[in-house]
């Protein structure tokens, strides 16, 4: 037996569609639950429909939609995968290298099953997480996946739910973790059908995407309870090791017990029961460290957000110029300092892109809350043409942007592609069925970066295919010519923090910084590894404090003499202190 409820407190009748037949739904209990009971099995079709509207609309819980986000839902059963997974442990988010990746572009197939080939490259490289862009369903073929509509089921171009488990096993079987992006601050615009059963959206609060999602207002116990059940289902049902939360800082959330409390307190209760580690990361532009506090201090209890302000610093440091939009409140050696030692640049202080203080001081925290990088989807795919740090500041520079993140105090992510420099774009792409929604897409695109500089015929079309397929890595670059000695130096990288001890301290105070803001040098310790950075365009003269030695240096030619080193333009140089104070 299996029994159908469906939560719809506007309607005042509600009946089920199961493979062309009608019935009407028992209701409503007291929370406004409708139910019925069938002996039907999975792989059943199946939808609702509300009071006189002869429309049926598909379950806003569905975990399998194999024919679109309009169509009917199928009965899913979540048992009859056949896990081998049983002893994988995920490592500590504090000793991972994260790997962000989007499955229709990571291969030309786009599918979790052609994903799964390229797993070995990234046991090869050191990563130990993998992190999914959306994989729930939306509109269309292809997309970044931020519209999803069917957030229970999983995107069927990808491969479906079956095919993510294939994934979720495979990557287990090579010792790597599964992030899942996932998000809880709105709803596509095409093939949302949950306003039709209930306030899942109010317009008391009023976010870029529209009304807010509704998280206390009316009927908001259950919004709430949507939204913490999907993502217990990613991690039970799914056996993923943690959730990244797309723009915590659209929530609009007075209550007494927020939903991010919520959801971490319902995350580590099912951590418990599964005896298997599950992680909670956020994306948040708040530069509030109360995200990443723990709840017995007085926080909200994820254990990890995104460091923008790391990111921005180094950025525009290596592309000086760069001056619009966020990159306007950056710029200098001392603000990339203030990142690497203290997190967050704006920590109470003006702003003047916001026109307004900004941010708090992450205090005790340690530094591996947050993640550190260089690129992410946003940050590529969010620029006019999707270029990367490679197109915009070169070999020299991308080799330097690397080892800044790489090295540094923050837990590293890297984007699908960097670490051989790839020659492909992330670009925004979409696929509308409506031809005006098409429309207003491309041309909101074009409106939004005319405003900096570009020319409308420069921008990518999102709802033309070619711009899909222009985002693909092209794999047979991966060991050609320069690409080649990027992935070199990614691997020398990652294998060199993950061996050093002092690369893996978190706690505040363990990174000093040094630099000279006219002559464009930057000096960086961690226990017993200096890192030093030319950035101007002449060869610079640098004196060690204690006898040194060489352990990486982004270009040929660099040498050192005991304690003195020298370096060319755009270079950056890896020393190791080999005084018997630091042995």
């Amino acid at each position: 037996m299996h029994t159908f409820a469906i939560w719809a407190p506007f309607a005042k009748r509600v009946s089920i569609s199961v493979n062309g037949v009608t019935q009407v739904m028992e209701g409503p209990d007291p929370h406004q639950w409708w139910r019925w009971r069938s002996d039907t099995g999975s792989g059943i079709n199946y939808g609702f429909l509300i009071d006189d509207d002869s429309k049926v609309y598909p379950d806003p819980r569905s975990a399998w939609q194999p024919n679109g986000v309009h169509t009917l839902s199928r009965l899913y059963d979540h048992d009859a995968f056949a896990w081998t997974d049983k002893k994988f442990q995920a490592l500590p988010l504090a000793s991972s290298i994260v790997y962000e990746l989007h499955i229709g572009t990571f291969t030309p197939e786009g599918t979790f099953d052609a994903a799964i080939q390229h797993l070995d490259h990234l046991v090869r490289l050191g990563v130990t997480h993998v992190e999914l862009m959306p994989v729930a369903s939306f509109e269309g073929q292809h997309g970044w996946g931020y519209d999803g509509v069917a957030l229970y089921s999983v995107h069927e171009p990808y491969g479906g739910p079956d095919g993510l488990k294939r994934f979720v096993n495979a990557t287990h079987a090579k010792g790597l973790a599964v992030l899942l992006d996932v998000v809880y601050n709105h709803f596509g615009p095409a093939g949302n059908y949950t306003g039709i059963f209930g306030p899942y959206v109010t317009e008391a609060h009023h976010t870029p995407w529209g009304g807010a999602v509704n998280l206390e207002d009316a009927e908001s116990d259950e919004v709430r309870r949507f939204f913490c059940d999907n993502a217990l289902m990613w991690l039970r049902d799914f056996h993923i090791d943690g959730l990244r939360l797309d723009a915590v800082h659209a929530f609009v959330d007075r209550s007494a017990i927020h939903f991010l409390e919520q959801l971490a307190t319902e995350v580590k209760a099912l951590e418990a029961a599964l005896a298997r580690r599950l992680v909670l990361v956020a994306e948040s532009d708040l530069n509030d460290p109360r995200v990443v506090t723990p709840r017995e201090a007085g926080g909200l209890g994820l254990d990890a957000q995104w460091s923008d302000d790391f990111h921005h610093a180094l950025f525009a440091v290596l592309n000086p110029n760069e001056k619009l939009g966020y990159y306007e409140d950056f710029g200098t050696l001392a603000q990339l300092a203030k990142a690497l030692k203290h997190t967050f640049v704006y920590d109470g202080i003006y702003s003047d892109y916001r026109k307004r203080m900004h941010g708090r001081s992450i205090g005790a925290l340690s530094q591996h809350c947050f993640l550190g990088y260089i690129q992410n989807h946003d940050q590529v795919g969010n620029r006019a043409v999707g270029d990367r740090i490679s197109h915009t500041a070169g070999m020299d520079r991308a080799k330097i942007a690397a080892a800044m993140f790489l090295l540094g105090p923050f837990v590293p992510m890297l984007f699908q592609g960097e670490e051989w420099a790839a020659s492909s774009p992330f670009q925004y792409f979409a696929d509308h069925d409506d031809p005006e929604l098409a429309r207003l897409v491309s041309d909101g695109r074009k409106k939004e970066f005319s405003a900096f500089g570009w020319g409308p015929q420069s921008i990518p079309d999102p709802e033309n295919p070619s711009t899909f397929e222009a985002s693909k890595l092209k794999w047979d670059e991966v060991n050609n010519g320069e690409h080649a000695e990027m992935l070199e130096w990614y691997q020398a990288l990652i294998h060199l923090r993950r061996s050093t001890p002092c690369l893996n301290n978190g706690s505040p105070g363990n990174t000093r910084v040094i630099y000279d803001e006219a002559a464009q040098w930057i000096r960086i310790q961690r226990g017993t590894i200096m890192v030093i950075c030319n950035l101007s365009q002449r060869e610079q003269l640098f004196t060690a404090t204690q006898p040194a030695s060489i352990v990486l240096s982004s270009r040929s030619g660099t040498k050192i003499d005991r304690h003195t080193v020298n370096l060319l333009p755009d270079t950056i140089v890896v020393l190791k202190d080999n005084s018997a104070r630091s042995a």
